[in-house]
């Protein structure tokens, strides 16, 4: 039996822009922390090998304290590494992985065609390629095959199985299923895929080991994996020490302020949140999205908040009369009916704005 972990997509030295500067920079230092947990991870599984597949930088440079923190955390595996770099990190003389020496147990693909290195120790081979450029048109698979009889058969590539038309190394099914290889470690796609299979070939994208926005939600992690009898088993670890999470609240009859305080005692601080109020209200029970994200804010690394919810029925009570106040409301409600849903929270505020014009009562807060 081989047990391997496979980890792809860290992205570090990431700017996070969405971030005020000291929470930027935070997120890169929390970033490079990952790199601790991944190798704490392979210890404690006493795995045999570490597939590193693709974009571990977020650019073609890298700060000298995050290559520092790979070189340390890499030098310190037991475990035979193998690295293919990406289409945001791609391999060339100036990259940090051309430019700096790495540990002689730390194996980095350099070149677009499928290379082999054997790992006679532990009956087993793995190969790899790496982008040269931030484009790759073409397959890293096409016409590939490992003719292996007698060894255990990895790959380790960064490409993409969503699209033939991908530049981001595209690959298919078939591709994987003629490969001959056990185990395929993939990288590109941000999330986890779960464990898949292609002919005789068990593969996997493990996901960002940590999300960096609200288009990379949930549990983030590496898999821990296993082949024996030419069979693969994964496990997955999350790693992420911050979640990137769009909860909805539904407040239909509901204060939304105590609302918001059972979600967060549910929740965990060091999350990232972009609350979604839902349900049905009373025209006079607006909520104060100032002081519901002052709240939440200062519970959360950081938190947002969204108005979604809709006007209970009793506003439109009226819109069936023939009088100016009815007309209103049925022009109204057929523009509500017409708006994407981005416009409609202004414009049940517009209505009620108009309602308090014609009955002559104070403009609602």
């Amino acid at each position: 039996m081989l047990t391997f972990l496979h980890a792809a997509d860290f992205h570090l030295d990431s700017p996070f822009h969405a971030l005020p500067p000291e929470q930027a920079a935070e997120r890169r230092q929390e970033q490079r922390q990952l790199l601790t947990r991944l190798a704490d991870t392979a210890r404690q599984a006493q795995v045999d090998l570490v597939f590193l597949a693709g974009d571990l930088f977020d650019g073609q440079r890298a700060r000298p304290e995050t290559v520092q923190a790979l070189y340390q955390v890499l030098e310190e595996l037991e475990a035979e590494v193998f690295l293919s770099p990406g289409n945001h990190d791609p391999y060339s003389p100036t990259s940090p992985y051309g430019k700096f020496p790495w540990p002689d147990h730390v194996h980095i693909f350099t070149q677009a065609a499928p290379a082999r290195v054997e790992v006679p120790q532990l009956g087993a081979v793995v190969y790899g390629s790496a982008f040269t450029s931030l484009y790759r048109m073409d397959s890293p698979l096409a016409g590939f095959h490992a003719q292996e009889e007698d060894l255990a058969a990895f790959g380790c590539f960064h490409g993409d199985l969503s699209s033939a038309h991908s530049r981001y190394g595209p690959i298919t099914h078939n591709e994987i299923a003629a490969s001959g290889l056990h185990y395929l470690a993939l990288g590109h796609s941000h999330s986890a895929s779960g464990l898949k299979r292609a002919g005789k070939t068990y593969y996997a994208w493990p996901g960002c080991p940590e999300g960096r926005g609200f288009d990379e939600t949930g549990d983030k992690g590496v898999y821990l994996g296993q082949l024996e009898g030419g069979r693969v088993s994964l496990d997955f670890v999350p790693l992420a020490r911050r979640r990137y999470l769009t909860p909805s609240l539904d407040i239909t009859g509901q204060d939304p302020a105590q609302a918001l305080e059972a979600l967060i005692r549910a929740s965990r601080p060091e999350d990232i949140l972009r609350i979604s109020l839902t349900g049905t209200r009373d025209p006079d029970n607006e909520p104060n999205l100032t002081a519901l994200t002052a709240l939440a804010s200062g519970y959360f690394y950081s938190a947002s908040l969204y108005d979604n919810t809709t006007l209970s029925q009793a506003l439109w009570a009226r819109m069936e009369e023939d009088t100016l106040t009815g007309l209103f409301l049925r022009a109204m409600a057929q523009r509500l009916q017409e708006a994407a849903p981005s416009e409609r929270p202004l414009l049940e505020r517009a209505v009620r704005f108009g309602l308090a014009a014609l009955e002559g009562r104070e403009e609602p807060q």
